[in-house]
This record gives C-alpha cells, sequence and structure tokens, in this order.
C-alpha cells in the first residue's frame, strides 16, 4: 500500500506516471499522418533565426524580397548553420490589374527578382497577392453569395437578388481575374526555372472572397509551379476554416497561423492573438491532416505574445489540441 512504500517508490511512481501522461499526449498527436513545422515571418538575419531557433521554431519566412542573391545566399548559409530553414519568401501585393502597362510591368519585374532571391534563399515558395479592388460598392463579408463561370472564372453574381448595385464590383473582379492570370502566366517560366512556386494568396483584396472561386482561380493556371497560401485568420469572416481547407485541398502549399474573432452575430470581428479567436484549431489540425498537408504553420501577427508563448500555442494546434 501506498503508506508502506519509501519516498524512492513514490519517485519511481510518480515518474513513471509522468512519462505514462507525456507518451500518451505524443501517441495521441502521433495519430496525424502529416508532420507539420513550426516558423514565424521576419527578416533572416542571425539574430533573428538565433532567436526563432531557441523559442522552438524550424524555420523562418523572409518579408526581405527586394535582395541581391548574393546577399540572400550568406544568410542562406547563417540559416544552414543554425539548422534552420528560410521556407518561403514574402512578396506580398502587386497591381497586376492596374490600367497602366508600366506599372504591371514594374511589378512583374519585382515578383521575378523575389522569385530569384527565393532560390537563392533556399526557398521554394513565394507569397504572392496578385492584386486589389476597392472604391466601389462591395458586399458585406456576410452577404456574399459568389456564383461564377467555371470556363471563364468570371463572376456572374455575388449576392443573392439583385446584382446592379454592385456592377462595378463584379467588373473590377473580372478585370482582376484576366489580368492577374495574364501576369501570373508570364511567370510560370521563372518559377519554373528556379524552381519555386508561386503560392496565390487572397488577404483582404476584396478578391476571390470565398473557397470555391479562390480555389478555381489557382487551379486554373494548371501548373505545378502555381498554388495557394492559405490564411486560416483572414478567411474567418468570409467563410469557415474548413470550407476553405476542403475547397483548396492539396492546392495549398502554405499556411499561415493566424486568428480571428468573430462578433457574436457573427458580422465582423477582429484579429486577436492565436487560440483565442473563432478558428476552431482541432477541427483545422484534423482537416489538414485529411488533406495530406505536409509543411509549414507560419504565424503571421500574435505580436503581443513572446516567442516563448507563440512556439507554445504553435505545439498545441499541431498537436490537435
Amino acid at each position: 500500500m501506498f503508506g508502506t512504500m519509501t519516498r524512492r517508490e513514490v519517485l519511481h511512481g510518480s515518474l513513471a506516471m509522468g512519462t505514462a501522461v507525456a507518451l500518451g499526449r505524443l501517441v495521441e498527436a502521433q495519430q496525424f499522418r502529416t508532420r507539420l513545422l513550426k516558423a514565424l515571418i521576419g527578416v533572416p538575419d542571425r539574430p533573428t533565426l538565433e532567436a526563432h531557433k531557441a523559442a522552438g521554431f524550424h524555420g523562418i519566412e523572409s518579408h526581405v524580397w527586394d535582395i541581391d542573391p548574393d546577399q540572400a545566399a550568406s544568410m542562406k548559409k547563417i540559416a544552414d548553420e543554425l539548422g534552420m530553414k528560410i521556407h518561403s519568401v514574402m512578396r506580398g501585393w502587386t497591381n497586376f490589374n492596374h490600367q497602366d502597362p508600366d506599372v504591371v510591368e514594374k511589378d512583374i519585374r519585382s515578383v521575378e527578382r523575389a522569385i530569384e532571391a527565393a532560390a537563392a534563399f533556399g526557398a521554394d515558395v513565394v507569397l504572392l497577392v496578385p492584386c486589389r479592388v476597392g472604391g466601389m460598392k462591395i458586399p458585406e463579408p456576410w452577404e456574399f453569395d459568389i456564383e461564377f463561370d467555371e470556363q471563364t472564372g468570371h463572376v456572374k453574381q455575388v449576392v443573392r437578388g439583385d446584382n446592379s448595385p454592385y456592377a462595378d464590383y463584379i467588373s473590377a473582379h473580372n478585370h482582376a481575374i484576366d489580368a492577374s492570370r495574364k501576369a501570373v502566366e508570364r511567370l510560370i517560366p521563372v518559377a519554373e526555372k528556379h524552381k519555386v512556386i508561386i503560392a496565390l494568396e487572397n488577404v483582404w483584396n476584396n478578391l476571390w472572397v470565398k473557397p470555391k472561386i479562390f480555389a478555381h482561380f489557382v487551379a486554373s493556371f494548371r501548373s505545378p509551379w502555381v498554388q495557394a497560401y492559405y490564411d486560416i485568420g483572414n478567411h474567418v469572416r468570409y467563410a469557415p476554416p474548413e470550407e476553405w481547407l476542403q475547397a483548396l485541398g492539396k492546392l495549398i502549399v502554405r499556411v499561415h497561423v493566424k486568428d480571428f474573432l468573430l462578433n457574436p452575430d457573427g458580422r465582423g470581428g477582429k484579429f486577436v492573438p492565436i487560440r483565442e479567436g473563432s478558428v476552431r484549431w482541432p477541427v483545422v489540425r484534423r482537416l489538414l491532416d485529411e488533406i495530406g498537408y505536409n509543411g509549414w504553420m507560419t504565424i503571421e501577427g500574435s505580436g503581443e505574445l513572446d516567442l516563448a508563448e507563440r512556439s507554445r500555442r504553435l505545439d498545441l494546434i499541431i498537436a490537435g489540441e
């Protein structure tokens, strides 16, 4: 009985129990078939890489893209020494739908430079937001009900009922689709040459705001060099992450980890630190496993938390908790 156990036996039993609990959690986490890696966004210099590594991250997404390839290669060398990976480059917003062809041409060249930088970093992905629209009447996030042409991808309606108030928006959306497709198609040979995937993202640009139309746009290139960068928190106000994950599926090449807290009525909300919002993280983790996503989970935001806390919360997400 416990009352007759020696101190050594009690300690041994406690250790065994603790080990069993830890192993139980590990076994539970290992039920997932897919492996997820942890990253943050930043400048891939030595101090940043060392700090991220110390906090338990495996790599970084560089928000530096306008950089000489030799300098990028030097940063890759530092990352390699530390056992870290520069896994992607954030090119971000471009203006492929601009009316001035010189602006479009300049942005295409800038993406080419970002692709070259990514290759020198040792990264295989460039995040690209092709364009954005605004300055006209646009439905509220909860009003969208999009129908589109399966051949062209062109939007036919954005809300139920009368769409005449949104005629300018529909026209701008369809122009953005055509212009973006034309620009990205020009970039595919560059991506293939450098073995860097163009990962399209639709981050609050008022375009492709529903899962099916965004998946259709990405898939329309029919190229392994054009895939999707899915940001979990950015799209909560338009549709639950479950719908985005199911629609995008194998098109997803990278994932941003972010949280968004919807208002009680489901209309509007605000960004919050990860695991404090409306995202059902255990469901997200299960669906990532179901679609076979093996890859990087890069936290964007949550700057209110220190590195160690961001790392801890991401561990819980990856474990399915």
